[in-house]
């Protein structure tokens, strides 16, 4: 039963029809780029186990690789395969084998996300470029503020929010990834707080650019058996922020871009721009920054074409901000990328692999053609 599901699972012919079917949603996935936009159409085709057109599924990118893994795994327990004609094809497989690992890792625990800093500042924190979250702040000490994250995937319609420090639960009514406010031609509820007494949170069609969207959300706040127990709406970059007071304690409430926080900080110490001769585009621009780390400043320059990478994160020359006074902000994409390393070392063990085999090979080739 074991060989027969190893013959199965090793079979040549499972890796071809997955690579054929790999390149399929290639295909599939980059057209569908032009009506959905590149962040949706990734998530439906290269990110997700499944996907499907009407009632039917189909297996999605990850389902895939993982096939092409277990089949090249599988290939290895088969007993024909060891023998010292066939150790390049074995250093193939093993180069395969960290390609697609690589690949996972980097599938799965990999982010990218953007650090904005304005010239003399400071930051540690990185903002996701896709995945937003709810925070609660309680800036009721003047020493520090206190943190409450629920991340996007607990925005689930009537999902509840709680954390034991909280004097109060949040559900979550509606959660919208492109919204927009309307004034409100009528008079509200009594039970809608915040911003929900002027405006209307409305859904709109999601743009086909991720980074135009403004996602939000309305929710519930209960439980405080005070005034400020009611519905609440937020939209990702309002500027006013929505706040509550229960007990004495002030809470600011934000939905933000997913923050990650890094165990060292980027300042800023000057931005510089090269502009095209007799325009106003950019040519090139570079950012001239202290890296603190443990409170020690390195200074370090970033570069359109020389990136700083440091603690698993390279951070890039993105883009920048300059505003109408003169003041400049760079912007830097972050990329933590877990597999990074995986498919220069898998390539050069195929390579080596494939030297060997060609080398294994040479003798028999002479033989054939002096015959």
């Amino acid at each position: 039963m074991g060989n027969k599901i190893i013959k199965l699972l090793s079979s040549p012919k499972l890796f071809v029809y997955s690579l054929v079917w790999l390149m399929i949603l290639v295909v599939v996935g980059t057209v569908s780029q032009r009506d959905i936009g590149l962040y949706a159409s990734q998530l439906k085709f290269f990110s997700s186990y499944f996907f499907s057109f009407g009632p039917i599924p189909f297996p999605g990118g990850r389902i895939v690789l993982a096939l092409m893994l277990v089949n090249l795994v599988s290939m290895m327990f088969k007993q024909n395969l060891w023998k010292i004609k066939k150790i390049g094809v074995i250093i193939v497989h093993l180069g395969g084998v960290m390609l697609l690992v690589g690949a996972g890792m980097t599938a799965i625990f990999s982010s990218e996300g953007s650090m904005v800093i304005e010239e003399g500042s400071k930051s540690n924190t990185v903002d996701d470029y896709n995945i937003t979250e709810l925070a609660i702040i309680d800036i009721s000490d003047v020493n520090y503020d206190q943190y409450f994250v629920f991340g996007q995937a607990l925005f689930k319609n009537g999902n509840n929010l709680m954390h034991e420090k909280l004097d109060f639960d949040i559900t979550i009514l509606d959660y919208m990834d492109n919204a927009t406010l309307e004034p409100l031609t009528s008079p509200s509820g009594i039970q809608f707080r915040g911003m929900l007494k002027n405006f209307i949170l409305k859904k709109i069609k999601r743009d086909k650019d991720d980074m135009k969207n403004r996602p939000g959300i309305i929710y519930q706040v209960s439980g405080s058996f005070t005034e400020s127990d009611g519905i609440y709406g937020l939209i990702f970059g309002q500027s006013v922020p929505a706040t509550i007071n229960i007990d004495g304690r002030q809470y600011v409430m934000n939905l933000q871009k997913k923050k990650t926080y890094l165990p060292f900080a980027i300042e800023l110490k000057d931005f510089k721009k090269v502009m095209h001769p007799g325009t106003e585009v950019a040519k090139s621009y570079s950012s001239n920054i202290n890296l603190i780390e443990n409170n020690i400043p390195r200074p370090v320059l970033i570069e359109m074409n020389k990136p700083l990478r440091h603690e698993g994160y390279t951070f890039y020359q993105a883009s920048f901000i300059e505003s109408p006074s003169g003041e400049e902000t760079t912007v830097l994409a972050a990329v933590k990328n877990y597999g990074r390393l995986f498919p220069y070392i898998s390539s050069i063990i195929m390579s080596i692999g494939l030297l060997l085999h060609m080398l294994v090979s040479m003798p028999n080739l002479f033989k054939k053609s002096i015959k």
